[in-house]
């Protein structure tokens, strides 16, 4: 990547989808610190732009049952070739119902990589590169019914908007959007046109994750009442290599505190507690740790010989947001990509039949004997010949159809779920089990905890992009192949 480049993305970065949140560097202390301690009347009142719910505009029509034509073939276009763009480019050449017909990206040498990759496989799409706007030139091919975005955070709304109005479906890779307006901007341009927006949240689909949903949908958990879930994983080695997503992810440290990568950890538990089919957030609260371990990085290893001396870093290095439901649920998010620790996305749903947490795996049940196990109470985790016999019985159909399809895809063979079943759900003239009001939601709470953690950790009411069809719309099912 050119210096050039990297100076007009961070540019970019700066004066758009940042500058956009209305949080800048000079935003990001507290208002007590220019001697106001404000009540929470006032945060309301200022918040009350990103909080309220909008109108939907005449004309537009919901999309959280929107079917289409089936396909036989469903052609789809990669914008994006870096880690995450090749990443998926493989699996899509791996699904055989796929035909992928164009590539794009700024670098020319990765589209030739990504084309020499789908030309092993037997596909010739046409690509585009020579500058940041290229991608506008791959809306305009015909042979395209969806397009997958792949590129950095600020591109995503603008990206997908444009898909949309060029006909097309719209695959966004997380976070979808950067700010509130911006996941409207989604929400309005998915209605309007009539097109999908599925957020492409790997993680809903991972063998656990599934796993949990499956017994949460069977009633193994009773009445649910809290969930927890966070992105947890030490990327401070990643965040300054040169040349990768470090170059811009880095920027967002500079300027947010709040949590910044929240949807990982958020979808699964979304689904699992139907969040937005039958229950919808309503505020949240959040708070960060002082900012330590980045600027600790820089200061003791000099990375790449000094050329990021004298950045500053204003993203505190935990941020937990604890989120309130409609029906009184309690949902914890945190964010830390920076201390020395495990990865973890916790993953823990409770409820009054049983709990389970991830990393590691652990279920204990109110009542074992309902499912003649061994455990005499929920006092203790289930031994493993116990948790076993629940795996055996609940593990999600879905993925006992692809896991052998799956098992040389990324992050556990979740990325090959992910595309086979979002493109077969397309080809089936389905809905997506992820929809625009999904990737608007899970996304929003980057910009909302930023401004509760601005605010001294004060509520932040949570937007409605349903409108209040959440209360009508079903509950995710049990989908299979």
């Amino acid at each position: 990547m050119s210096t050039q480049h990297n100076h007009s993305r961070r540019d970019f970065l700066k004066t758009t989808a940042l500058a956009g949140l209305g949080i800048g560097l000079a935003g990001m202390a507290p208002s007590r610190a220019a001697g106001a301690e404000p009540g929470f009347g006032a945060v309301r009142s200022r918040a009350k732009n990103i909080s309220q719910t909008r109108r939907r505009p005449a004309g537009q029509k919901p999309v959280h049952s929107l079917t289409t034509t089936p396909i036989e073939k469903v052609r789809v276009g990669l914008i994006g070739c870096g880690g995450r763009g090749g990443s998926l480019l493989k699996d899509l050449l791996n699904i055989p119902f796929v035909e992928v017909t164009a590539i794009c990206d700024v670098r020319e040498e990765r589209v030739a990589m990504m084309l020499k990759r789908a030309g092993d496989k037997g596909q010739t799409p046409r690509t585009y590169s020579g500058g940041d706007r290229a991608w506008e030139n791959l809306l305009r091919q015909d042979n395209i019914d969806v397009v997958y975005v792949a590129t950095p955070w600020e591109w995503h709304c603008e990206m997908s908007v444009k898909a949309m109005e060029a006909g097309k479906h719209a695959f966004v890779e997380v976070s979808a959007a950067v700010t509130v307006d911006e996941c409207w901007k989604l929400v309005d341009t998915s209605e309007k046109t009539q097109r999908h927006c599925a957020i492409l949240e790997n993680c809903c689909y991972g063998r656990n994750e599934l796993f949990v949903l499956n017994m949460a949908r069977e009633g193994v958990f009773g009445e649910l009442t809290h969930a927890e879930c966070a992105y947890i994983h030490d990327l401070r080695g990643m965040l300054f290599k040169l040349g990768t997503e470090g170059d811009w992810r880095r920027e967002y440290h500079k300027t947010l505190d709040g949590n910044l990568y929240p949807t990982h950890g958020l979808g699964p538990v979304c689904q699992y507690m139907g969040i937005g089919r039958g229950d919808q957030m309503k505020y949240l609260v959040s708070m960060s740790s002082p900012e330590a371990g980045l600027s600790k990085w820089l200061r003791e290893k000099n990375p790449n010989d000094g050329r990021h001396a004298g950045e500053k870093y204003v993203c505190g290095d935990m941020n937990t947001t604890l989120v309130k439901t409609e029906l009184g649920r309690s949902i914890m998010i945190q964010h830390d990509v920076i201390s020395p620790r495990p990865y973890s996305r916790i993953n823990a749903l409770s409820g009054t039949g049983g709990t389970f947490f991830g990393y590691p795996n652990r279920l204990a049940l109110d009542d074992p004997k309902k499912y003649n196990l061994k455990a005499k109470s929920s006092h203790g985790w289930l031994k493993d010949d116990d948790f076993k016999v629940m795996r055996e019985r609940f593990d999600h159909p879905l993925y006992k159809q692809l896991q052998e399809r799956a098992k040389n895809s990324g992050h556990g063979g979740m990325d090959y779920v992910m595309s086979y079943r979002l493109l077969d759900c397309i080809r089936k003239g389905l809905t997506p089990d992820m929809t625009v009001y999904d990737a608007a939601l899970w996304s929003c709470i980057l910009e909302l905890s930023a401004k509760s953690v601005q605010e001294g950790s004060l509520p932040v009411g949570i937007p409605d992009f349903t409108r209040g069809d959440w209360k009508t719309i079903k509950p995710l099912g049990i989908a299979t192949t």
